[in-house]
């Protein structure tokens, strides 16, 4: 699930880049997709009809309902801040949640004992 608050230049982007994806290949369709979900965190499965074409339309549509909220810039800077850093806290609790690593599993290290062991029965 991605967002549904987003400032006003970011729906203008939005709604650009869905104009584009009506007009692209399948392939320009998955990349477009794909900034879509990265750069705005925003899912057209969250939002429209399933095996229904998603565009300005239904953007607008969305916005009429609800479903989508547009808010000042100033609030949406602080939402992204805000999830950048529930981001690192989650990320650093899982590391620390991570157990260390057995004894002897360190496979680089096993291989370098292994090259050097065989470097040694050549030389024998």
């Amino acid at each position: 699930m991605g967002r549904n608050k987003y400032a006003q230049s970011e729906i203008n982007d939005i709604r650009r880049l869905l104009h584009l994806k009506n007009k692209a290949n399948r392939f320009g369709q998955k990349q477009i997709r794909h900034e879509l979900r990265t750069k705005y965190e925003f899912n057209i499965s969250d939002f429209n009809e399933p095996g229904k074409a998603f565009g300005p339309e239904e953007l607008d549509e969305a916005i009429k309902r609800r479903a989508i909220v547009i808010l000042d810039d100033a609030t949406i800077a602080d939402m992204l801040a805000k999830r950048a850093r529930d981001r690192e806290r989650d990320a650093a609790e899982q590391a620390a949640e991570q157990p260390s690593a057995a004894p002897g599993a360190d496979w680089q290290e096993a291989m370098k004992q292994w090259e050097a062991w065989e470097q040694s029965e050549k030389e024998k």
